[in-house]
């Protein structure tokens, strides 16, 4: 079985998650992942699809074609199952915070020279009547190496917490996942 990420952008109108949705059920291909959204009048997403490896291909361009009709912009990658030779921890993480310019930059070069990666990440803004401005709120599952601890990885979120002036919080996840 091949594994196809899809990004997606383009105008949002009725119809483009039908498209796309379409022609992977059309190939044989199982719809597995996505996150999407619109946000004003574009939308934009990404899909992760299996499907058998002769239908990988004819998959791809029958979406080169609807990117064709210039419903959507959407690219194609296809990926390899490798298996993770290095023993890891997941923990989760969320920021709360008076939004400014560089938060997202400034975590993740920190958790970047810990060799930490970020598996996935959403944030948003809302307005912050109280305080004035915008609210800034993250959420991330982030992964790191066994002999990063998570005490390690805390004083060194503490620290830019408090030079940031955001709550940062983070906890090992529920399962206490370690992948090897």
């Amino acid at each position: 079985m091949a594994t196809l990420v899809m990004t997606l952008i383009g105008t949002d109108q009725a119809g483009l998650v039908d498209a796309v949705a379409g022609t992977i059920a059309e190939h044989g291909g199982n719809w597995e992942e996505s996150h999407m959204f619109q946000h004003g009048g574009v939308f934009a997403g990404i899909v992760v699809a299996r499907v058998k490896d002769a239908n990988a291909a004819p998959l791809t361009e029958a979406l080169k074609a609807v990117t064709a009709t210039d419903l959507l912009s959407i690219a194609v990658e296809a990926t390899a199952d490798h298996p993770q030779t290095e023993e890891t921890t997941t923990f989760s993480l969320s920021v709360v915070g008076q939004d400014r310019v560089g938060i997202i930059h400034d975590i993740s070069h920190a958790l970047s020279r810990k060799n930490v990666s970020i598996a996935s990440l959403e944030s948003s803004t809302s307005s912050a009547a109280m305080a004035g401005g915008l609210l800034f709120e993250a959420k991330a599952e982030i992964v790191a190496p066994l002999g990063v601890s998570e005490d390690e990885l805390v004083d060194t979120l503490q620290d830019l917490a408090d030079r940031l002036m955001v709550d940062i919080e983070l906890g090992e996840e529920a399962s206490g996942d370690v992948r090897g």
